[in-house]
């Protein structure tokens, strides 16, 4: 395959500089053609371009620089491409040969300055890949920008998305397209001089907040609730939400109920601000809730969090997130709740995380966040498949299934109500773990996948503060996860084991 990218040689950057395209863990040879149309950049671009390299990205150049020196052209071989990939706003060359021209189009609209003119409007694009021979939309998705620092940022988030969209196409697996609304306010640009002003000023009281909060600072919610939970709502009223106390220099997230034993524990991330690593801690629940203090569960020399349980075969297992050491491992428990030991790797070579699993039509399914190595890490849904909880594990037909910033990251455990599958999901559309959504799974197989939203959960006055990723319920206890501010000092460690959080009592949640 010869796979060349037609990009405008006025405005050569640094992404496009490359001569291969991973494929399937494949790398395929990519040769550049340049343009020598362009349509021209807001006035300054690469200046605030520049400013941004210093103040945002800590002197490291980022993918939107300027090449420094741009070939005649690069072309490795002297044949017509197979695939053509435009990112220009030019039209198709009609004497081209290749057999699929593939062409991404930003919030509808084709070329660089539709990326920017979206960015600059206050979102990240839609991105849909036309296949310019047919007119079809081959493949649909919106990013997460929650590594983008500023303009630059935004923008090579935008264009690593897209050849993330590229190579899954060029694999040949059949794609899903979901149906995705455009960002409100799409095309209304504004100018880059105000857009980097304010990241400036927002990166300026992100700085100023580390140095004086914990940040961020996670903290689990609880509640007994008898009657009708999240999941039959739609929403977070009923009985009041409980913090779970926390020592003030750590955060506490993505809790997992279980009973196991005839004892109910909730084990959840344990993350210590001072080391920056987190460990998976474990807390016991009595009739009137917590009952004594957390003790550490499981440990490693690297990152884990969102402790998935599952029962299987007699017994309890555990799949931490272990993303950061690129595999999805399998733990026993051999004494509960505090003795864990690794049994199996699931999965190895990949960046997955929020692993989450169910059993559905005599198979088991495996969904979690996926990331190339490149763009957000909440935005790509991976599924596998297995006849058995070990394994082996297979990919499902369309990997990654969807790209979706607002529906595809892991949020917990998946329910069944009146005979239907659902999934709590990661609203990821205001930045990194800001709201949960409720999504029916429409259709599972090891080749289809469609989900419907049904609802939408965000932190209001039922959960005032910031932030809202993850919801489990074990029997009454129901379980959820936010953020809020959380000053450097030792006050906190001197409050009760659980306040009831309100928005009079807790201003500071609402954030």
């Amino acid at each position: 395959m010869i796979i060349e990218f037609r990009c405008e040689r006025e405005y050569a950057r640094r992404w496009m500089r490359r001569e291969t395209l991973s494929i399937d863990g494949r790398d395929v040879p990519v040769q550049i053609a340049w343009t020598a149309n362009a349509e021209p950049r807001p006035a300054g671009l690469d200046t605030l371009f520049e400013l941004e390299r210093l103040v945002l990205h800590k002197g490291k150049p980022s993918g939107t620089n300027r090449l420094d020196s741009i070939p005649e052209r690069t072309r490795a071989h002297p044949e017509t491409a197979d695939v053509i990939v435009d990112f220009t706003g030019a039209a198709r060359d009609p004497g081209s040969a290749a057999r699929l021209y593939l062409r991404p189009l930003f919030n509808g609209v084709a070329g660089e300055n539709a990326a920017l003119a979206a960015i600059l409007a206050g979102d990240l694009p839609v991105i849909e890949i036309v296949n310019e021979v047919d007119g079809s939309v081959v493949d649909r998705g919106h990013p997460s920008g929650e590594i983008a620092a500023g303009l630059s940022g935004a923008l090579e988030t935008v264009m690593a998305r897209t050849l993330t969209m590229v190579a899954a196409i060029l694999s040949g697996r059949p794609r899903i397209v979901p149906q995705l609304a455009r960002p409100a306010g799409a095309g209304v640009s504004r100018q880059p001089t105000a857009y980097v002003v304010r990241g400036l000023a927002v990166s300026i009281a992100k700085e100023i907040y580390r140095l004086c909060c914990y940040a961020p600072h996670w903290h689990i919610g609880w509640r007994f609730n008898d009657g009708a939970g999240v999941w039959q709502t739609g929403d977070l009223s009923g009985p009041s939400w409980n913090v779970l106390k926390d020592p003030g220099n750590h955060f506490y997230a993505d809790p997992f109920p279980i009973t196991w034993q005839g004892r109910t524990f909730v084990f959840f991330e344990d993350l210590d601000h001072r080391v920056g690593k987190g460990i998976i801690s474990a807390v016991e629940f009595g009739d009137d809730g917590p009952v004594g203090e957390a003790v550490p569960v499981l440990e490693e020399p690297w990152h884990l969090s969102y402790p998935f349980l599952i029962e299987h075969g007699g017994a309890l297992w555990m799949i931490p997130e272990s993303s950061t050491n690129g595999d999805v491992a399998l733990y026993k428990c051999v004494r509960f709740p505090d003795k864990w030991e690794r049994h199996a790797t699931l999965l190895s070579g990949l960046e997955l995380a929020d692993v989450t699993i169910t059993r559905h039509d005599g198979l088991h399914y495996l969904f979690g966040a996926w990331r190339d190595g490149t763009g957000g890490y909440s935005d790509s849904l991976a599924i596998y498949y297995a006849e058995h909880l070990l394994g082996p594990w297979l990919p499902h037909a369309s990997n990654p299934v969807l790209i979706d910033r607002a529906s595809a990251r892991p949020a917990g455990n998946f329910v069944t109500i009146n005979d239907k599958l659902w999934r709590p999901v990661q609203n990821c559309a205001d930045g990194y773990g800001a709201a949960l959504a409720l999504a029916e799974v429409v259709e599972l197989s090891p080749t289809a996948f469609r989900q419907t939203v049904r609802h939408w959960l965000k932190p209001g006055p039922a959960w005032p503060g910031r932030k809202l990723h993850t919801l489990n319920r074990c029997g009454r206890l129901e379980v959820i996860d936010g953020s809020r501010v959380q000053p450097k000092t030792s006050a906190f460690a001197s409050k009760s084991p659980s306040t009831v959080l309100s928005a009079r009592t807790n201003p500071s949640a609402a954030r």
